[in-house]
């Protein structure tokens, strides 16, 4: 395996191959110098872990028991390099390697590793990560048909191209853990996971299952100097997909539960931005202004047809004839018709401002329609943002479609999220959030929650300390990026506000196994955080895989590693390619193709197709090489 990237994301990654799926891997990054600086407070860390890997390149033929916690036999090679050339792609051994990760920040500098690549060898199977969805689709097709067309037309086999997000992956857990009640939800464009978080019932009570158990949650998740809920917890941490009977004896323990599974068809088109909605263009006072003076003409035209005994419709024309002072003089009929010419008169007088303040009204809101909005006064129960990157841009996509009220707080005046936010109508703070001030213009003392998302680990922590003055019992979830330090932050945050909930989240935590799953041959469809644990969902072919195949659903559940959710029935060949995709005539797609309630009697066949929940090792085990190696001699 090579892993070619320039931030935590192709460390996280490599990691992730070695320790989980016992992959030989080699790491390409930046030479110390010119890799992007790391947070203040990782900076150390990283340092002698960087020296370390150096130190690992010289001594991989000799040292056989790699990192802590690597199978033997899977040393890790480290190159450094300014950027992935075809030299130093041949160099790492694309020729020969079954896959190639390019996790490089810059969305350009992947596109045109992912071509030299290709070209070097046809049959590699490519991940991408690719900010923009768009763009991604078409490197995708077009890479694949590459690789069809070096193989002489026929399949490419393993060739085949997987184009990911880190901030796709990682916003809806991130905004899941933001939200009231707790809720989970993976969301890809054709399928919606929804899970929920539950207290531990009370004395005399049932905790409702739901679809199935997902999680027993800590033991100790209520005592702030209990365990983090780490890998590292032991018994008192986190159990991921138990048993019956775990769950059965687990008093005192929350749960997390599937609550529902559906298809949820293909996003709705984005409206058209910097166009608002009619009702907008005009204030309630002038829409009622407006309301009154036509109630008016209405009046004066039934008065004028109960005078003159006109028609309706000719004592409505005269009516506003008068209004527009364009008729003639009424000086030689009744009394009652003068005064109603006079009284129409002083309706066009009237009428003339409020004409003039609605046009200009309406020129105003086109204008700050392409402005950013502020908040509202008496704003409160929304969540508060912090930065508009790639990551926060997504999250606040992901929030707004819940309809969750947000305010976002932003430096930098050129962030790629501004756009986002103008075109959602979301209020914008723009100012350093570590200045006095700023978040109380965001209202924070009468926030819900507060995720801090920027790149700096210690603006989040800023920002969270300084909320957490004003709101002792505020919501609070952190974007850090050194796993020690988060979980420091975690533990003593925890401990001085234990009533207040409080998580900390790593993006690349949240998506290497996503890109490590692509990278073994199958698309993650998503992940939901349990605590500081992960849970991921992947749609399998159980073809090829003896702890699926011929086996009961029952049979082939096996607690602590994965369980099966649900059977694709769409017949092979109109299966899409994988459950996340937006290939063409998904839309016709329904819910039907997906059997959710499968009886525990069901005998998984070699053409099945199922969704299923599983750990990171769980799915390394499910997924892993060894049995083609052991096939291959």
């Amino acid at each position: 395996m090579v892993v070619c990237g320039d931030d935590g994301l192709a460390h996280r990654l490599a990691a992730e191959l070695r320790g989980v799926y016992g992959e030989q891997v080699t790491l390409v990054v930046p030479p110390s110098r010119r890799a992007v600086q790391q947070p203040v407070v990782g900076r150390a860390r990283a340092a002698s872990a960087a020296l370390l890997d150096r130190v690992r390149v010289v001594s991989a033929a000799v040292n056989r028991t790699g990192a802590a916690g690597t199978p033997p036999g899977t040393p890790e090679r480290v190159l450094e390099a300014g950027e992935p050339t075809e030299a130093v792609l041949a160099e790492a051994g694309v020729e020969r390697a079954a896959a190639l990760a390019l996790v490089y920040d810059d969305d350009e500098t992947n596109i045109r590793a992912a071509l030299t690549a290709r070209r070097l060898n046809p049959r590699l199977r490519l991940v991408l990560r690719l900010y923009n969805r768009r763009l991604g689709q078409h490197i995708e097709e077009l890479l694949d048909q590459a690789a069809a067309l070096a193989g002489g037309g026929e399949s490419a086999g393993d060739a085949s191209t997987t184009v990911l997000s880190d901030a796709d992956t990682a916003a809806p857990a991130l905004a899941a853990t933001a939200l009231a009640g707790t809720g989970k939800v993976v969301q890809t464009d054709g399928l919606l996971l929804r899970a929920v978080e539950r207290r531990p019932p009370r004395p005399g009570e049932v905790a409702d299952p739901g679809l199935c158990t997902l999680a027993l949650l800590s033991a100790t998740s209520n005592d702030p100097a209990g365990a983090d809920g780490s890998e590292g917890s032991g018994e008192q941490g986190p159990r991921l997909l138990p048993d019956a009977a775990a769950v059965a004896g687990a008093t005192g323990r929350g749960t997390v539960v599937l609550e529902q599974v559906s298809y949820s068809g293909p996003p709705l088109p984005a409206g058209r931005a910097g166009v608002p909605p009619f009702a907008s263009l005009f204030s309630r006072r002038l829409r009622w202004s407006l309301a009154g003076l036509t109630g008016c003409v209405i009046a004066l035209a039934l008065a004028l047809t109960v005078v003159t005994g006109d028609h309706p419709l000719r004592a409505t024309y005269v009516t506003l004839l008068d209004l527009f002072a364009i008729n003639e003089p009424a000086l030689n009929d009744s009394t009652g018709r003068q005064v109603l010419q006079l009284l129409s008169g002083l309706m066009g007088l009237l009428l003339l401002p409020v004409l003039l303040a609605a046009v200009l009204e309406a020129l105003g809101t086109f204008r700050t329609a392409s402005a950013l909005r502020k908040p509202p006064r008496g704003l409160g129960g929304h969540l508060v943002l912090l930065g508009l990157g790639k990551i926060g841009t997504r999250v606040l996509t992901r929030l707004r479609e819940l309809d969750i009220p947000v305010v976002c707080v932003e430096s930098d005046p050129e962030a790629r999220g501004l756009a986002t936010a103008r075109r959602l109508r979301v209020p914008v703070v723009l100012g350093d959030v570590t200045q006095e001030g700023v978040l109380e213009a965001a209202k924070i003392h009468r926030a819900h929650a507060l995720l801090a998302l920027t790149s700096a680990d210690t603006t989040n922590l800023e920002a969270v300390l300084y909320a957490r003055s004003v709101r002792p019992d505020l919501r609070v979830v952190l974007r850090l990026y050194d796993d020690d330090f988060a979980t420091a932050v975690y533990r003593t945050l925890r401990a001085a506000h234990p009533q207040a909930l409080t998580r900390s989240r790593s993006v690349s935590h949240l998506a290497a196994p996503a890109f490590a799953g692509a990278m073994m041959g199958r698309q993650i469809l998503g992940a939901i955080p349990v605590e500081r644990r992960v849970l991921l969902f992947a749609a399998v072919e159980v073809a090829g895989h003896p702890q699926l195949e011929g086996r009961t659903v029952g049979e082939a559940f096996r607690p602590g590693a994965w369980r099966v959710l649900a059977l694709d029935t769409a017949a092979p060949g109109e299966r899409r390619q994988d459950l996340a995709s937006d290939a063409p005539g998904d839309e016709n797609r329904t819910s039907s193709d997906l059997v959710w309630d499968l009886p525990e009697t069901y005998v998984l066949r070699s053409g099945d197709r199922v969704v299923l929940a599983a750990t990171r090792r769980g799915l390394a085990e499910l997924l892993g090489r060894r049995r083609a190696a052991d096939a291959g001699g």
